[in-house]
């Protein structure tokens, strides 16, 4: 049983620890690697699978310790330097996992009772969880093979039949969020994909960000150009349909209408490989600024957009102009834009 529930970990955690990576490499590119714009879609199954694969894989955690605990308080703890060795590998895999999926958790439950930053702390843990995987399964290997094959008496299939549900229903009340056939089972689901102004959900509002409604004399800058309000309005104007895609696993899709980005930064002098990089009237945060490199500002799909859903933007959604672009976290489409610098 315990090897059954092992190996259905190991994919899980697998699964978690390459989207995880995507994921933060999409949002903090090193300076080599362009991410491409297309398929548009990529970021928010890649995210959604990270999030709601994770939640799956809280009953498949809690099942194999039950399984194995026994084994933990094992006397005498430490027969040998080896056996040490092994014990601390195992206790750095458990403590490792349980940090990962309950800050997990909280995280897309917007709840942070800690002084650490998330983000850094998930990413870094990751690698140690993983690594103590590999050598953890290179080091049992064989025994799960033997064991494997072993048929289970009737207790054992219903208990590993009852996690299996339980994961099951997890994804079942959480994929909703990302996944819209699914949206009115979403009971677990932190966001309902449905609910928010002009129908979008929003994780920083304007208030909360410390921005209010531009007046008159709005300007946005790019490149030597100054635009009013009125002066992007008056610029051809066109209509996509785009997910946001939030890290903590939403996604929801909508209609933008606005002024494609390439256009404007052509026009602002802006060769095919610059660098562009955003600016929000947001006085602080660690996203009031993201980088489009040129497999993003040069798709048609990307746009300062002006107009959701046919209305015009709601402050909470970035009023006047925010960022949307194909395959991108939402905490990178920009909002409130007021500054973009060519490089």
């Amino acid at each position: 049983m315990a090897a059954r529930l092992g190996v259905a970990l190991g994919i899980a955690f697998t699964v978690a620890f390459a989207t995880g990576l995507f994921s933060h490499f999409l949002q903090h590119p090193p300076s080599w690697l362009d991410w491409p714009s297309r398929p548009t879609w990529l970021y928010r199954v890649t995210q959604g699978v990270h999030v709601i694969g994770g939640i799956a894989a809280i009953p498949l955690l809690l099942a194999k310790l039950w399984t194995v605990y026994p084994k933990l308080w094992q006397w005498p703890p430490l027969r040998s330097a080896a056996h040490a060795a092994e014990r601390g590998l195992v206790l750095l895999l458990v403590a490792g996992a349980m940090f990962q999926l309950v800050t997990g958790l909280l995280n897309i439950a917007y709840t942070y009772p800690w002084s650490f930053f998330f983000p850094v702390a998930h990413y870094w843990t990751a690698f140690i969880v993983y690594g103590a995987l590999v050598v953890h399964v290179t080091n049992e290997w064989a025994k799960v093979r033997r064991s494997l094959p072993e048929p289970l008496e009737g207790g054992r299939r219903g208990f590993l039949l009852t996690v299996g549900a339980a994961s099951g229903l997890a994804v079942l009340l959480t994929a909703g969020e990302t996944v819209t056939p699914l949206r009115r089972l979403a009971l677990l689901a932190p966001r309902a994909p449905g609910v928010g102004p002009q129908g979008l959900p929003v994780n920083r509002t304007a208030q909360a960000a410390g921005v209010v409604a531009p007046g008159p004399d709005y300007r946005l800058e790019i490149g030597a150009l100054s635009l009013s309000y009125e002066d992007l309005r008056r610029l051809p104007q066109h209509t996509v349909e785009l997910p946001i895609a939030c890290v903590e696993g939403w996604s929801a899709s909508a209609r933008w209408t606005g002024v494609r980005l390439g256009d404007l930064a052509r026009s602002a002098g802006a060769s095919p490989d610059a660098v562009l990089r955003v600016e929000s009237l947001e006085p602080h945060g660690g996203y009031r600024t993201s980088e489009l490199r040129p497999p993003h500002w040069t798709d048609p799909l990307t746009l300062l957009a002006l107009r959701l859903d046919g209305q015009t933007l709601h402050i909470d959604h970035g009023y006047p102009v925010r960022l949307i672009a194909p395959n991108r976290p939402g905490a990178q489409q920009t909002k409130w834009i007021h500054r973009i610098v060519i490089t």
